[in-house]
């Protein structure tokens, strides 16, 4: 086959597919999100209840990884299981984690581990959670004793899953437990507190694990200015400064957001990361709206496409405009911080499969074109790998690789999954796989093709 119809990956390249604990586990109770739930906050009136029964079965859907040739899984652990009051840790949560990650291991499967992705005890939650002048010490408690615990078993670590969205969602949209809204100066504090806890999590980690790699997961957003004119181009810098990079620019030293009060502290946080972890889904056009200071003078506005995905319960896109392309925006515009990267998360939800495969095939044509040059992309995690409990979306939004019946349990491989298990059995993307998963995008990922059907 000819080079240019071949995307040849190197050799160790992680093809992997990510998942959290609230989301895939079951009955994960004493949480901040379940009393969410409970209080009435997820919009479809849904219950996560047993999920996807990952607590009982997770090994089945590990056999499905394993299938599709994956070789790589990234997954997180409950705060909430383990440490279920302050202080005090359950020994047979660590036990079931510790099978979990041996089974991933059986299966030549390597774990990424999360520490914490949205959720934690309620106890935290009652403190304040990482407004709490506590939370430092609470959390590097918590990672010290599951780091131990784990660690003869991984030795990848994410310390926290975009505290941007964490932040955001809780604090100015209020979509997302504590459920506030507007409230952009307790933002800014929220994400200066959740550096100093990644911060201090990553000594800690090394500490126990000297050839550890620890990184965060940062979610991403290619913020557009909606007409070329200076206040809108003011709001899409607003945007993304507030959004994309404030977490990045603490925890490289460079500068505390205002009232975030760790600007004297930000030597204790400077170059606490070994990778940069990217989760990116879509694009939106912004302007500036006078009448919104709540959300920094920002307004978002519907993508100008029909690339969104499906939409969701009220009739709107998740994310705007789905754009995997902007993988090699952010890669190259945080290049200058020389540290390797791993795409966390990409993905799309699309209950028909109409639009994966192709979010897939662009995805990999885009880092296999950064690494080519030279960008150092260790691996690409899809998310994810069944349907699951889509945060206060529920279940209605569909972003599995594998369709999931949340009643039956009953699991269907979509089509998409046979694309990307192609893709990770072979390490590589071939005209031949195109042309029989997304044959009207031939051109687009193979312009040299001269393919005229």
């Amino acid at each position: 086959m000819p080079v240019s119809e071949r995307l040849q990956f190197p050799s160790g390249f992680l093809w992997g597919v990510s998942t959290s604990a609230y989301q895939v586990e079951g009955n994960s109770i004493n949480t901040n999100w379940y009393e969410f739930e409970k209080a009435g906050g997820i919009k479809t009136g849904d219950r996560s209840g047993i999920a996807c029964n990952w607590w009982n079965r997770a090994e089945d859907d590990f056999d499905i990884a394993q299938t599709m040739g994956l070789n790589s899984l990234r997954l997180s652990v409950s705060w909430a299981r383990i440490e279920p009051e302050e202080g005090i840790f359950n020994a047979i949560a660590i036990q079931r984690y510790r099978r979990m990650l041996n089974e991933l291991l059986a299966r030549n499967i390597r774990p990424v581990v999360c520490l914490h992705h949205f959720t934690h005890p309620l106890w935290f939650e009652q403190k304040g959670a990482f407004l709490s002048p506590q939370c430092v010490g609470d959390f590097t408690r918590f990672v010290k004793f599951t780091v131990a615990e784990l660690g003869d078993l991984c030795s990848d670590w994410i310390t926290i899953n975009e505290p941007n969205v964490y932040g955001v969602e809780g604090y100015i949209d209020g979509n997302h437990p504590p459920a506030r809204k507007g409230q952009i100066l307790e933002y800014f504090k929220l994400l200066g507190n959740m550096a100093l806890c990644h911060g201090s999590a990553y000594h800690i980690i090394h500490g126990l694990q000297k050839e550890a790699r620890v990184g965060f997961a940062n979610h991403f957003i290619i913020f557009t200015e909606a007409h070329h004119e200076i206040f809108d181009r003011l709001a899409a810098r607003i945007a993304s400064d507030s959004f994309n990079n404030a977490f990045i620019n603490m925890i490289s030293g460079k500068r505390a957001l205002p009232f975030s009060n760790i600007r004297s502290r930000l030597s204790e946080i400077n170059n606490t990361w070994d990778f940069i972890g990217v989760n990116i889904y879509g694009g939106v056009d912004v302007a500036f709206d006078i009448t919104r200071p709540e959300t920094g003078f920002v307004r978002r506005l519907n993508p100008r496409n029909g690339r969104t995905g499906d939409l969701d319960e009220a009739g709107n896109p998740m994310f705007g405009e789905i754009y995997p392309q902007g993988i090699e925006i952010v890669v190259k515009k945080l290049a200058h911080h020389q540290k390797p990267f791993i795409i966390l998360e990409n993905g799309v939800p699309d209950r028909e499969d109409r639009l994966r495969p192709w979010v897939i095939a662009t995805a990999v044509k885009t880092i296999h074109k950064l690494i080519q040059s030279g960008y150092p992309v260790l691996g690409y995690f899809h998310w994810t790998l069944i349907d699951n409990f889509e945060w206060a979306h529920g279940y209605y939004m569909k972003f599995g690789l594998v369709e999931m019946d949340p009643v039956t349990q009953e699991r269907r491989p979509r089509l998409s999954a046979g694309f990307y298990s192609e893709i990770a059995h072979n390490n590589c993307l071939t005209l031949d796989m195109v042309r029989r998963y997304v044959p009207e995008y031939v051109n687009d990922i193979f312009p040299d093709s001269a393919d005229e059907r």
